[in-house]
């Protein structure tokens, strides 16, 4: 019996991962379980799993947590220490699945166990991509992909040699706007972007989706994974979403990987890995699909990819920056502050700040280091939605 935690486990990736476990509940043991507001969700499941653990990262939730727990033997605890704690806790596997910048401590923490760590958390490969798999490196531990292109990436290279790699090539939906008029995308609602034509997923991602914010930090996480250069790694449309990634090699041949649009595979394969198991994803009817169409993206729609490949040039913290003032950015556009496009013009202007600042650019990447430029980040993203709304 495989031990298992999940961090993040309210969230899109965390259910999916639950519903897998479920399926073959003799298979594994729940340690911990995390996740943020969404306490009945949390509870119920560290429940149903009969978890050692739950936390919320919320302090202020945990008599709410407590309560919920009452009588089932789960332990609770809050805060994002107790986060890290949990994710300190022996266990075979671990899926790093919380949102945002906030996942890197407990990605780094779970490490130190040298098991394996499923990752979906995009931001810890962004900010801190030599930290994370020097760290996996030092303890012996596995890092294997969780998001579904670099999943398709990691599996079309199995038997491959390194230096056979001409080229890598991630897909993207284009989101809820990839038709839209470029006119109209100034005036685009929230609930406009929180809609995402293929995928389910969060709110947060969706939105990030649309602006294709999502598919640039996906463009770094390649580079950072893979070791794959800037000039080599391409984005390209496929309104399908079946092909997730493609993998050019010297002889001119493209391995392609093609699946359904659900997250169980890629969460699958990692929890079965080095093995394939059983995932009940559709089997895709090619016949009945017809076609697959792809198209260039388009640079004036998705501004995000350009300042993706600014911070694979610049490196070092540039991707502790571009992160955090994605983020800010995100929560100002879902409070109404700023625009939709603002987005990107208010990660600009935070790249430009945070990194003229002397030595951010050369600086050794560290969790402290990481965390520094987030703040100066966050701080100046928000300076600059401020003045947009003065």
């Amino acid at each position: 019996m495989r031990t298992v935690s999940i961090l993040g486990a309210t969230g899109s990736i965390g259910q999916s991962t639950l519903d897998l476990i479920r399926r073959t509940p003799d298979a594994y043991r729940v340690v911990a379980l995390t996740g943020g507001q969404n306490i009945a969700q949390l509870a119920g499941d560290a429940i149903a799993v009969g978890a050692e653990i739950a936390v919320t990262a919320d302090p202020a939730r945990l008599d709410d947590l407590r309560a919920a727990l009452a009588g089932s033997g789960v332990e609770a605890a809050a805060g994002p220490e107790a986060i890290i704690a949990a994710a300190a806790r022996p266990a075979d596997w671990t899926m790093s699945a919380i949102v945002g910048a906030a996942g890197l401590p407990p990605g780094l923490e779970a490490l130190k166990q040298g098991n394996t760590l499923a990752l979906a958390n995009k931001e810890s490969l962004v900010t801190a991509g030599p930290l994370l798999l020097g760290q996996a490196a030092k303890y012996g531990a596995t890092v294997l992909p969780v998001d579904s292109e670099h999943s398709a990436i990691f599996q079309a290279l199995v038997g491959e040699e390194a230096d056979t790699v001409e080229r890598v090539i991630i897909t993207a939906s284009g989101g809820a706007f990839r038709d839209r008029p470029l006119d109209d995308l100034a005036h685009v609602t929230v609930a406009e972007a929180s809609s995402h034509p293929n995928w389910d997923m969060g709110q947060r991602i969706t939105i990030d989706s649309a602006s294709m914010f999502n598919k640039a930090m996906e463009l770094i996480e390649t580079h950072e994974f893979f070791g794959i250069a800037p000039d080599r790694i391409e984005a390209i449309i496929h309104p399908e979403s079946l092909v997730h990634a493609l993998v050019g090699f010297t002889d001119g041949a493209l391995m392609a990987h093609v699946g359904p649009p659900d997250m169980r595979h890629a969460i699958g394969y990692a929890l079965h890995w080095p093995h394939r198991g059983s995932v009940p994803v559709e089997r895709l009817d090619l016949a009945r699909i017809g076609q697959l169409n792809f198209r260039a993206a388009c640079p004036d729609r998705y501004p995000a990819l350009a300042l993706a490949r600014r911070v694979m040039e610049q490196g070092g913290l540039a991707g502790a920056a571009f992160t955090a003032a994605k983020e800010a950015a995100l929560d100002g556009f879902i409070a109404g502050e700023i625009g939709f496009l603002d987005m990107a013009r208010v990660v600009e202007a935070v790249l430009d700040d945070t990194l003229s600042r002397q030595g951010l650019q050369n600086d050794t990447i560290t969790l402290d280091s990481v965390q520094h430029t987030d703040a100066l980040a966050r701080r100046s993203a928000r300076t600059w939605i401020e003045q947009k709304r003065a």
